[in-house]
């Protein structure tokens, strides 16, 4: 008995403060219809969001709503949304269908007997799976008894534009009028579908970009659509709340850059109107930061920065059709006709939109309504503009056939003079093709007096480098051999002394102390251990003479025409011996050579490379040092299961760009006159390209230049 009063009490407060705000309770009646409840509800703005279901309760800032669709704009503000629900009939089976499927975030709070309040958390963030009715649409139960009365509250929170068409009604009915208007969206996407399979046939048979662009543009139109019913995020993506905002944004953008690139194509905007092209294509720069500022997560300004583009979008692209058409391009014409119907179907939604039309079933469909007569009514435009191409493609091969015929008289005419002139060109070109072929022998002559020139510098700088070399160790036993001769002579001479006394008479004690007398005044000690240095030091010169020998013998096979196996370690030391005279004590040289297979090659011919590689860093690094000390080459040798691997390096002057460009051209040469013929590295560049193998070049100003020859351990002959 206590727990009824308290229900009634409750009750009565509820009406009461109902009756205050100005706001009816709903008492539905007839079961065989869906009632919109639009103007039956009072909305309460919470714009921190910070409002608790309490405070709603107590708050008396709620305001009763005048339009059948209440209209909340685009708002970073949460709503709240109250109405009061008595079930006049006799079913118990009554829900609460929200048809706007974009909103975030929608909570429905329903009063109990027990003066508490239930909950149901849904909307864009909540997977289909979840949901307790599975579809797009944000419907609840109203849980309302027969002749019960009941409170209950929607906070809305989104991040676009929100309207609230709400109706309530049994489920049957509701069912149908979400059936309807899937049927009718079915429609609509069944007319894009088959256009957009009519156009990609078309794009397939006659291979014109322009169709590729009209086909973005009805994919992503129908998408746009999609996305705003809701049946995208459900079909396509129904767990992800990140897709289901930014599509909203994305899709939009896409199909307005494929509009512009379509509208471009198709209307010849760039030759009629460049200054309209040029603003068109700054449209898509537009669209593409918007979508860039989606990222972000601001979809509430995204979508509203949209829709400001997308109207003034239409509208230019409206002005560029009038212009075009003015000029009498007939597919304008039909573009035109079209256009209009888009205009007027966006004016409809964004006026819906804004509120200054109702929101309906006109007004509810217009973009789809208008959308699909644009797709048909530019595809027959498409279609038009294929004949248009066709007149002037059989207008142009009536005009290339005449002119073909002009040209076939022109040409018979022209023979007659041709064969004389051909005559007369003939003989000129003989007795030119006879000069040629003179200057051709005198200039492989030339050729070769100039690689005979380039390996005479290599012999005279070979002949330098062995006299110096030689020289040096000759040097060593030529003047050991006369103070060897005269400490010979002295030990001769020992040699008969000790005999005398050995001879001559008395004791043996007297004899040893003569004999060490002698010997104490001769230096018979220090004697020995200057002969000994003496026969060592022409040991060594004879040795490096014969070290120098064999390294002239190894290097000096440039004229070999003959394949070899060949070590390339030992030639490049070959080359060091024969070049150590160029280093002046003030150069030094770092090797690594690591065990190398021999290989088939040219000996010689690697050798010249070698030393014309070795003189050019010789070159460079004096003229960066000087005579200072600093300079220094690097060779280095590796080998794979294929190729050989010797990189020369020096920390020289390096060179430019420029230099490194020319370096193989023959007669480039960066040293001055009589310094060099140009012909060094060029020969090299060819004796590499000879064994199939590859010189690389890494080099930088004032950092040193490194050489790198990759040779194939198998020469093949070039074909």
């Amino acid at each position: 008995m206590r727990s009824g009063i308290v229900c009634l009490l409750v009750a009565f407060l509820l009406v009461s403060s109902q009756s205050l705000l100005g706001q009816e309770t709903i008492n539905y009646q007839d079961k065989n219809t869906a009632l919109t409840i639009g103007r039956n509800v009072s909305i309460l703005e919470d714009k921190n969001d910070n409002l608790s279901l309490g405070q709603v309760q107590q708050s008396k800032d709620f305001i009763v709503s005048k339009q059948d669709v209440p209209n909340l704009n685009i708002s970073a503000s949460a709503f709240w949304v109250k109405f009061s629900v008595t079930n006049g009939t006799d079913s118990k089976d009554l829900v609460l269908n929200l048809e706007y499927p974009t909103i975030d975030t929608v909570v429905f709070y329903a009063s109990q007997p027990s003066g508490q309040f239930t909950s149901q958390i849904t909307g864009e963030f909540v997977p289909f799976y979840l949901r307790e009715h599975k579809h797009q649409d944000y419907i609840f139960n109203l849980d309302l008894e027969p002749g019960q009365t009941r409170t209950y509250y929607l906070k809305i929170i989104a991040s676009e534009q929100v309207q609230l068409p709400m109706t309530i009604g049994p489920t049957k009915n509701i069912s149908e009028a979400i059936y309807t208007k899937d049927l009718l969206f079915g429609l609509y996407a069944g007319i894009i579908l088959v256009m957009l399979f009519y156009n990609l046939f078309l794009l397939f048979s006659i291979r014109d970009r322009t169709y590729l662009y009209y086909i973005g543009y009805i994919l992503f139109t129908g998408l746009t659509q999609a996305c705003l019913q809701g049946y995208a995020a459900r079909f396509f993506y129904p767990s992800s709340y990140f897709l289901a905002n930014a599509m909203v944004v994305w899709i939009p953008a896409l199909s307005g850059i494929f509009a512009i690139l379509f509208i471009n194509k198709f209307l010849r905007v760039k030759s009629f109107t460049p200054t309209l092209y040029k603003i068109l294509v700054a449209f898509i720069y537009m669209y593409v930061a918007i979508v860039a500022f989606s990222f972000t997560g601001n979809y509430r300004v995204s979508t509203g920065v949209m829709q400001l583009v997308v109207t003034i979008l239409a509208i230019l692209v409206y002005i560029t059709a009038v212009k075009i058409s003015l000029k009498g391009y007939r597919p304008a014409k039909i573009f035109l006709a079209a256009w209009t119907i888009f205009i007027a179907a966006v004016v409809v939604f964004v006026m819906r939109n804004q509120g200054a039309l109702p929101y309906n079933q006109y007004t509810y469909y217009a973009m789809q309504i208008g959308s699909a007569i644009v797709v048909v009514l530019l595809s027959i435009a498409l279609a038009d503009s294929i004949n248009i191409f066709r007149r002037e493609k059989e207008e142009s091969q009536a005009q290339t056939v005449m002119a073909l015929q002009e040209n076939e008289r022109i040409i018979r005419e022209q023979n007659v003079i041709l064969e004389t002139k051909v005559t007369e060109r003939t003989q000129e070109l003989k007795v030119a093709n006879d000069d040629l072929s003179k200057a051709m022998v005198e200039l492989k002559e030339a050729e070769s007096q100039l690689v005979e020139s380039e390996k005479m510098a290599s012999l005279g700088q070979l002949t330098a480098g062995i006299a110096h070399e030689i020289n040096n160790p000759i040097n060593f036993v030529t003047s050991n051999v006369k103070p060897l001769n005269r400490d010979v002579l002295i030990l001769l001479e020992a040699v008969d002394a000790m005999e005398k006394l050995a001879l001559g008479g008395g004791s043996d004690e007297e004899k040893q102390k003569k004999i060490n007398a002698y010997k104490d005044d001769i230096d018979f000690d220090y004697l020995k251990q200057e002969i000994d240095q003496l026969l060592s030091g022409i040991g060594e010169g004879a040795s490096r003479t014969a070290e120098i020998v064999k390294g002239l013998r190894i290097f000096s096979r440039l004229d070999e025409d003959d394949l070899k196996k060949a070590d390339i370690n030992e030639g490049l030391e070959s080359t060091l011996i024969i070049t150590n005279n160029m280093f002046s004590n003030h150069i030094s040289v770092k090797k690594s050579y690591a065990n190398l297979p021999l290989i088939e090659c040219y000996p010689g011919k690697l050798n010249q490379v070698f030393l014309n590689i070795i003189s050019n860093a010789v070159f460079a690094i004096k003229k960066k040092f000087e005579d200072k000390d600093g300079g220094m080459i690097t060779i280095t040798t590796t080998a794979d299961a294929e190729y050989v691997y010797i990189s020369l390096a020096d920390n020289g002057t390096g060179m430019d760009e420029n230099t490194k460009k020319r370096l193989f051209e023959p007669f480039f040469t960066t040293k001055d006159v009589g310094e060099g013929t140009g012909l060094g590295m060029s020969i090299a560049y060819n004796t590499i390209n000879k064994h199939n193998g590859q010189i690389t070049i890494n080099t930088e100003v004032g950092g040193g230049t490194e050489f790198v020859i990759k040779l194939p351990l198998i020469h093949k002959q070039l074909i």
